[in-house]
């Protein structure tokens, strides 16, 4: 009875600030379950460096990238036949960075809306995930696995930046009705080094997708 509803989900999102560990559960669950792995475009963005480097300048440049990736994404996943779980989501583009960015004067207002209305064409073609997982993290967490992974772009980036950031994520998610959710607090768990917790997460992401029907 079990593999009826498991040929349903096609599509996991992980969400989650800057250093919050998504990748990581990304290759866990996508190793556990079988699921196909799509990755933020980080290592081979041609706009990241640059936009740590003068966000006014590139800013613009780096969403509507983020925001063309990801969308092809999902594209790809919903006419596919396998279950993917996706690094970010398109909806933490338009929610989150695009409008803290233009808040903190680094997108112009004209910049901004020409994005919102080009994000609003294309959720309106596309569909929630099947589960959202949210990877909570305060500030010294996602400091930790920054540094951790010692990306030279990242380096410059400030703990008001992430606190921002963070704000935006938690107002997102309180108010987020797209579709089934799952908030994993990533303070508490250490899902790429301990067993036992990854086991713990694998078992929450296992009775959100299939154990309520």
């Amino acid at each position: 009875m079990s593999t009826v509803p498991q040929k349903e989900v096609k599509y996991i999102g992980i969400a989650g600030n800057i250093g919050a560990g998504k990748t990581t559960l990304c290759e866990k669950l996508g190793k556990h379950f079988g699921w196909e792995v799509h990755y933020e475009s980080t290592d081979n963005n041609p706009y990241l460096s640059d936009f740590y480097e003068d966000m006014q300048r590139w800013s613009f440049n780096l969403q509507i990238y983020f925001l063309n990736n990801r969308y092809r994404q999902i594209i790809d996943i919903l006419n596919g036949d396998i279950t993917v779980v996706q690094d970010r989501t398109i909806y933490e583009d338009a929610h989150i960075f695009a409008p803290n960015l233009h808040d903190m004067g680094l997108m112009t207002t004209r910049d901004f809306n020409n994005y919102l209305d080009l994000f609003k064409l294309m959720t309106s073609q596309i569909e929630a995930p099947d589960l959202l997982i949210y990877l909570k993290a305060d500030i010294p967490t996602l400091v930790k696995h920054i540094q951790t992974r010692g990306r030279d772009y990242e380096g410059s980036m400030s703990l008001d930046y992430l606190k921002r950031l963070n704000e935006r994520y938690d107002h997102w998610i309180s108010n987020y009705t797209e579709g089934k959710l799952l908030v994993i607090n990533a303070d508490d768990v250490d899902f790429k080094n301990n067993p036992d917790d990854l086991g713990k997460v694998i078992n929450m992401v296992q009775g959100e997708l299939y154990g309520l029907f």
